[in-house]
């Protein structure tokens, strides 16, 4: 039987590859796996030998200070995957962790084939990785067109595949008034899929609420999270007296109450183009520690933090980052948005605009299973 390792590091790295497999076990369901993986992965049915949050840590202090944890977190992984002997070790994101177990997996054991989904941003910053990469990744597959040109260029064998979360999906329609009751309009919060960053955004987002509240009578906040979190998320919001909110786990509920939201707060990262792609107005938020925030400053290239400003080159969603990710400056944004329609209508109509250099003809997924498929 062949066998495919799947390698993620954190929750969206794990939606991914998610969605790959479900199609790649349509077209083979003979493909035996093995993960290191999340709740998405492990609800197929994969047994993954590590809890995900206890994988990979945000922020150049986070890994300073648990340098020990991670390399023996990397060790035992690369132990387990030389063990499980797979045909294919397949690397999704987060590459400061996956590429170095695929690098070292490649130099025990060189037939493994190793296929890495998500380019590491060179184009953000260290654009050295690429030479690198290409001496033990076997085939790079790239979310955005424009990637290509740093990996040809070095001539990597890379695929433009598209964003996965960029495909139309048939859902079950799901009666919303059951879940979070009527006459509510949505405002969807996606305050982070890490720990240390809900505990950095949560009071930010609490403030936030309560400001609204000041003013508005009519809405209803819903956060959406993993069920390994969520835990987290209630005990917080129990210890206010916010009672106009909901928290959301199931992935399939969660599609359904953002596409029925008149605005998304969102952490930056992947879950924006989600945002964008349903036709949701958005701010984006972030916050880390200062001196995280001083180090990234020193080193990246580029203005923006969000992809579709990025692509754009300009300021399409409005970007609350450090300082300016303030419970008042939330507020008078999204306020002002709220009160002006057609500013909404005009960042969707932009954000469509940039959706389109992104979004492939076939499914970004299946375009990914038949690779995986082809070499296996």
């Amino acid at each position: 039987m062949k066998k495919i390792f799947i390698l993620t590091g954190e929750p969206s790295g794990d939606k991914l590859a998610s969605q790959v497999i479900k199609k790649l076990k349509i077209k083979d369901d003979k493909i035996q796996y093995l993960c290191l993986g999340g709740e998405n992965l492990t609800n197929l049915g994969i047994k993954s030998i590590k809890n995900l949050n206890d994988v990979t840590f945000l922020g150049f202090t986070k890994v300073l200070t648990n340098i020990f944890k991670i390399k023996k977190n990397i060790n035992e992984t690369v132990k387990q995957i030389i063990e499980f002997n797979p045909d294919i070790l397949f690397s999704v994101d987060s590459p400061d962790f996956t590429l170095r177990v695929a690098k070292m997996v490649k130099n025990k054991s060189p037939k493994i084939k190793t296929i890495h989904f998500v380019a590491p941003q060179v184009w953000v910053w260290r654009e050295d990785r690429v030479k690198k990469i290409k001496t033990f990744i076997d085939h790079v597959l790239l979310l955005f067109k424009f990637e290509k040109f740093y990996f040809d260029k070095e001539n990597v064998n890379c695929t433009f595949v598209g964003h996965p979360l960029l495909e139309k999906t048939k859902t079950a329609k799901i009666d919303l008034n059951q879940i979070i009751g009527k006459n509510k309009a949505i405002i969807s919060i996606f305050p982070g899929s890490r720990k240390s960053e809900i505990q950095k955004l949560m009071p930010v987002l609490i403030n936030f609420i309560k400001l609204m509240n000041q003013k508005y009578i009519d809405f209803k906040y819903v956060f959406h999270t993993t069920y390994n979190l969520r835990s987290n998320i209630e005990e917080t919001l129990k210890k206010t007296e916010i009672e106009n909110f909901d928290i959301i786990s199931d992935e399939k509920i969660k599609e359904h109450i953002l596409e029925k939201s008149v605005f998304a707060v969102t952490k930056s990262g992947t879950i924006s183009l989600e945002v964008c792609f349903k036709k949701i107005p958005s701010v984006i938020i972030y916050k880390i520690n200062w001196i995280n925030y001083f180090i990234i400053k020193l080193l990246v290239k580029i203005k923006f933090a969000n992809i579709i400003n990025i692509a754009a080159n300009k300021m399409i969603i409005p970007e609350l980052i450090q300082s300016k990710c303030s419970s008042r400056i939330i507020f008078n944004k999204v306020s002002d948005y709220i009160e002006n329609p057609k500013k909404m209508s005009v960042q969707i109509a932009e954000t469509q605009e940039v959706l389109d250099q992104f979004i492939t003809d076939n499914s970004p997924s299946e375009n990914v299973a038949a690779i995986l498929k082809s070499h296996i």
